[in-house]
């Protein structure tokens, strides 16, 4: 990746996730880029679509990440 590009499937893809009752679900059609692994594409959709973004924010420290934050856990 180049530089100040964050690899969003660190944080935001949990394949061993187990969802909640009180979890919203979504499911979305993705098509990676040429050379981007699915479970990157699929992070950067579950982090853009909720606590992530590309730059430090002063909200950051405010927030629990764990609680709020979209997941990726399932690809097919």
């Amino acid at each position: 990746f180049k530089a100040g590009v964050k690899d969003y499937k660190l944080t935001y893809y949990t394949p061993d996730y187990e969802t909640k009752d009180t979890d919203i679900l979504a499911a979305f059609r993705v098509t990676p880029q040429p050379g981007v692994p699915p479970e990157e594409a699929g992070a950067a959709v579950a982090a853009e679509s909720s606590t992530g973004t590309w730059t430090t924010v002063w909200t950051d420290g405010l927030t629990s990440l764990d609680r709020y934050k979209g997941r990726c856990y399932h690809l097919e």
